[in-house]
């Protein structure tokens, strides 16, 4: 991990944060990406961010949930962390309710392609579905979160950014979480507050291998 490289990336990016995707890291590296000046994690695993955050819990590290949360687990979860970056369902927001003891700060995942393999909230049910959080005063609405199709052009990424900061600009909301390794310079052109960062951050001997997860 060279240490200039990732305070070259936070000059990058500021006014944005970086949110270290450390799925593929250690407790261990993930130490060391805090020591270069990383201190909000984010993690698409309960499991991993349990363990990470035991592991770490000497540090003051502010945790993100950025993957899909099985609403079956969420218990685990909900007081562990800071930020939640994928509300895709009032069911989930009703177990925010139930089980967080304070209000917790909650981005709606936008579902803004046709990939199958997203999740989120389209833009059809989207109204609606803001309209509804405001029966649960634990979540938090703070902003939202869009991720693009690999596929996409670059333009098509831009356009699909776009459309997510006029949705915050329209609801008046505070954060957009937007931008991946591949695509946060165009995220950041239409103004990411997050970027999700893996392997940008990490050289290759850092990373896990997969059968370790």
């Amino acid at each position: 991990m060279k240490q200039e490289k990732i305070l070259a990336l936070i000059k990058e990016v500021k006014p944005a944060t970086i949110v270290a995707a450390t799925k593929y890291i250690n407790a261990v590296t993930a130490r060391k990406l805090y020591q270069c000046g990383i201190n909000n994690f984010g993690e698409n695993r309960i499991d991993s961010l349990l363990s990470k955050q035991e592991a770490l819990k000497d540090l003051p590290i502010i945790w993100h949930f950025i993957g899909h949360l099985q609403r079956n687990k969420a218990k685990q979860v909900l007081n562990r962390i800071s930020y939640l970056h994928s509300l895709d369902s009032l069911k989930l927001a009703a177990l925010i309710e139930k089980y967080r003891k304070e209000p917790l700060m909650v981005l709606v995942e936008l579902k803004l392609t046709a990939s199958p393999t997203k999740n989120g909230v389209t833009l059809e049910e989207l109204p609606s579905f803001l309209e509804s959080l405001s029966s649960y005063p634990k979540v938090k609405l703070c902003g939202f979160m869009a991720m693009s199709d690999v596929d996409m052009s670059d333009q098509e990424k831009r356009a699909l950014f776009k459309c997510a900061r006029r949705l915050k600009e329209k609801y008046k909301l505070d954060l957009l979480s937007m931008g991946m390794s591949d695509d946060y310079k165009l995220a950041l052109l239409e103004g990411a507050n997050f970027v999700r960062l893996g392997r940008l951050l990490f050289e290759e001997e850092d990373l896990l291998e997969e059968k370790e997860q």
